[in-house]
Formats: C-alpha cells, structure tokens, sequence
C-alpha cells in the first residue's frame, strides 16, 4: 500500500516576513480526501559552539510564542541567496562576537514535518576568535556559558526546554564521549 498524498489543489492563504502558509488538498489511497494546513519556512541553523574552556555557548533570549525567557544554541533563519554553512557563520558572530575558524555541519533534521518544511542543520564551530557581539535591532541577547555538564543538567531539570538546544547538548555529548 502506497503512502504517499498526491496534492489535487494547494492555496498559499498567508506570506510573512518568516513563514508562509498554505492549504493543500490531498488525495489518500482508496480515493478518500484531506486537507493538510502546511508551513513554509526558509530552514535554519543552530551552532554548538564551545570556548577555550570548554564550555557551552548559550543565548538567552525572550520567545514570544511561548511567552519565555529561553536558553538556547545559537541559531537563525537561513536568509535567501545564504548556504546553511553561511547562516551557521553570521549567526554565531551577530548573536555571540565569536567567528568560527571552521564549521563542520553536523545534522539536519525536520524540527515538525506534521505541519512544516523547516529543516534545521546542527553545526559544530571550531577555532572561535572571541568579538564584539550585534543583533540584529529586534533581538536582545544574553550570552551565557555552561559546562556540558551544567547543560545536562538544566535540561534534567526542565530548564532548557528549546528542541533544537536539548538535540545540540546531546549531540555533543555524544562526541566527547566517543573521541579517542
């Protein structure tokens, strides 16, 4: 049995600054019909970064859709004409000041493909150069630093509740405790 939605009709109702949405109808197997309400986003990145120290580079930043001060990676939109490789290197220095000598892309994933495209690629930056952080004009930012095992433990405890942040800790967790 095939599983696949053949779209019969989609009608983009919504474009936005970040995302689009649009409603599509689909036909199912055995000739039955749906609609499937779909976002459109332009993908983004989120960065494990980590100092001389050996710790974590967090922001914290307000999250209106959750009303919540967050504790994340740092992460943006990828922009259009921008590689993920592109958006991973301008987003860590506008959010953080750091510049990544290199950056390795380490996932991508679907964040919620039940309702959207967004695909999120994970990177790890190496070599950092410490700066002079610049948000964009909307963002307030606050760097923040943790040991991976601090990072463990807040997400543990139920304070760091971002996905693509909980996904990077545990990623990285994972590469220290592999390295040989």
């Amino acid at each position: 049995m095939t599983q696949e939605e053949k779209t019969m009709k989609s009608e983009r109702i919504y474009e936005g600054k970040v995302i689009n949405l649009r409603v599509d109808t689909v036909e199912l197997p055995e000739r039955k019909y749906s609609k499937r309400e779909i976002v459109e986003h332009s993908g983004a990145v989120g960065i494990i970064a980590i100092t001389e120290n050996q710790e974590m580079i967090f922001v914290k930043q307000y999250r209106k859709s959750v009303e919540a001060v967050l504790l994340e990676i740092p992460a943006g939109r990828i922009e259009q004409d921008e590689t993920p490789i592109t958006t991973a290197l301008r987003e860590l220095e506008e959010e953080t000041g750091y510049i990544a000598n290199k950056m390795t892309k380490i996932i991508e994933y679907y964040t919620s493909p039940g309702f959207s495209n967004e695909v999120l690629h994970i990177f790890f930056a190496e070599g950092l150069v410490e700066g002079v952080a610049h948000p964009d004009e909307d963002e307030y930012i606050e760097v923040t630093y943790l040991s991976i095992d601090e990072a463990m433990k807040r997400i543990k405890q139920g304070e760091i509740k971002d996905s693509k942040t909980i996904m990077a800790v545990l990623l990285y967790k994972t590469m220290i405790n592999t390295e040989v």
